[in-house]
């Protein structure tokens, strides 16, 4: 499989790592901040499914991290597997939280833009939530 186009999405938020890692880190936390997800309706252990516009879809946490990861693998309703590279990062005070989106192939530019631009609407959103507290 050739390499994909990325795109690393990024948000700075006044907390602690640790308190951004504690927050994201529970899948149930996605449906207060990650709209694209829809409502959480149960897990079977690392999987979690949730209700999204699009119809059901699963999605597969890694383990808990000590390094702030929180990868993901999100299965759409026709059984496409997306790998979501995310990572909560130490910076001072404070802590950037990074999202990596891949083009999926036969991706059109428009929909890549529209697609980032909803990452970062998410992100800003987590902010607001964590920085509210």
């Amino acid at each position: 499989m050739p390499m994909a186009e990325s795109k690393t999405i990024s948000v700075s938020i006044q907390r602690s790592q640790q308190d951004v890692y504690d927050f994201t880190s529970r899948p149930a936390s996605f449906a207060q901040w990650a709209s694209g997800l829809g409502k959480p309706i149960g897990n079977d252990g690392p999987v979690w499914r949730f209700e999204a516009e699009s119809g059901p879809v699963k999605i597969r946490f890694t383990e808990l991290s000590a390094y702030g990861v929180l990868d993901h693998y999100v299965e759409l309703p026709d059984g496409t597997e997306i790998y979501v590279p995310m990572r909560v990062i130490s910076n001072g005070t404070g802590t950037e939280v990074q999202f990596t989106l891949f083009r999926v192939p036969g991706m059109i530019d428009e929909k890549f833009a529209a697609d980032a631009e909803w990452v970062m609407r998410d992100l800003k959103r987590l902010k607001e939530l964590l920085e509210a507290e």
